[in-house]
């Protein structure tokens, strides 16, 4: 579990304080590609969480830019090849999405195709799943457009935030959004399967990822994961640039050389291409998911928001603002277990869950969870559901 010391944040502070201004992450409206913008860039009033009044760059752009390719997701039979996953449970790891993968979670209770080998394939943007296991694969709505806030001059905040299940990370120079994980096979019984650049539809209709696209193919050959992503590959590049304002860079430096003296939310202050007096950034890990885990900075109130009527940011999803697959059991959206786990701790299963997520989620900080739910760390990890 990735923490983030008092130490190392005064520190940051301290390295941060010592920059000239304009080495704090001015937003460069103009860096944002023009194959996903609806409108020009602007800069606006703005109210960050911390209640400060400030300016963010706003920009809208389209469900998906001009230029990208996207998929395959799902494969329609075993005999096909999809795109990617990140299996959490036993024998965790990235894998590639064909018969090899389907076979292995079936062996483990999640099986996901006919005897005939075709394969569960749910649109949920169109109707819930009628498979207790499906592969999510949402069709796209062009009429769809995202709105995003990012302030033009970053605020450190009193302390990090960390990143759970499809937390919003960023956005990515080409105007792809950017999130972390996605929800997990184990928390919805369904796979929402990722392309091979780590991206896949919402609910919405519209796209984003759940990598750092740009710097993915060196991931695949570490783990040794038969997958590419097809776009142009560049470690040392800048990907975009977090909802915090700070800008998001590949697993190295400008030289070439990976970074030795990141913090916890895998950033530090050092020169770039586009900021040569220097700046806080992040980089992008060397396993998937492999972006940030934390954010340091102060994010703007309703810094994303949609015209879909369902998914992220949707105006009119209804409670909780998504329209995601049921998940498994009758018990109200738990994942399996979870109401034995909260009844043995004495608090409502809405609670336990609740807890997890704003802990990290799949890899919640089980410390922080016993503190929200006043109980002690040992009885929470004795009632912990285990993984199937």
């Amino acid at each position: 579990m990735i923490r983030y010391s008092h130490i190392s944040y005064i520190s940051l502070i301290a390295a941060l304080t010592c920059l000239p201004v304009i080495a704090m992450a001015h937003v460069d409206t103009g860096s944002i590609s023009d194959q996903a913008l609806v409108q020009e860039p602007d800069i606006v009033a703005c109210t960050l969480e911390d209640g400060t009044q400030s300016e963010c760059a706003q920009f809208t752009v389209k469900y998906l830019p001009d230029d990208l390719d996207i998929g395959p997701f799902c494969p329609a039979t075993l005999d096909d090849e999809g795109g990617i996953w990140d299996w959490t449970g036993d024998e965790a790891g990235l894998y590639r999405i064909d018969r090899a993968y389907f076979e292995f979670l079936s062996n483990l209770g999640y099986t996901f195709y006919d005897e005939d080998g075709t394969v569960h394939i749910a649109d949920i943007a169109r109707a819930q799943p009628e498979d207790d296991h499906a592969c999510i694969n949402v069709s796209e709505d062009a009429s769809v457009t995202m709105t995003m806030l990012i302030p033009t001059t970053p605020v450190v905040a009193d302390k990090s935030t960390a990143l759970g299940t499809v937390s919003k990370i960023g956005l990515a120079l080409n105007g792809v959004p950017i999130f972390s994980d996605a929800p997990s096979i184990q928390q919805t019984g369904h796979m929402p399967a990722l392309d091979t650049c780590g991206g896949h539809v919402d609910p919405g209709g519209w796209y984003h990822w759940h990598a750092t696209s740009t710097d993915l193919n060196a991931v695949y050959d570490a783990v040794d994961v038969a997958a590419s992503c097809y776009l142009e590959q560049d470690s040392a590049a800048m990907f975009g640039y977090a909802f915090d304002g700070f800008p998001l860079y590949g697993s190295q430096d400008a030289g070439g050389e990976v970074p030795t003296n990141l913090d916890e939310c895998q950033g530090h202050v050092r020169e770039t291409e586009e900021y040569p007096d220097g700046v806080y950034h992040y980089h992008a890990g060397t396993e998937f998911p492999n972006l940030p885990p934390c954010l340091i900075g102060v994010q703007a109130e309703g810094n994303f928001t949609t015209t879909a009527e369902a998914g992220v940011g949707a105006q009119n999803a209804g409670d909780g603002g998504r329209n995601e697959p049921p998940r498994p059991g009758d018990n109200g959206g738990m994942p399996p277990g979870f109401e034995d786990a909260a009844a043995q701790l004495g608090v409502t299963s809405e609670a336990f869950f609740a807890a997890m997520e704003a802990a990290g989620g799949r890899d919640a900080d089980l410390s922080q969870v016993a503190t929200t739910l006043g109980v002690s760390l040992d009885d929470l990890q004795a009632a912990m559901p285990q993984r199937p």
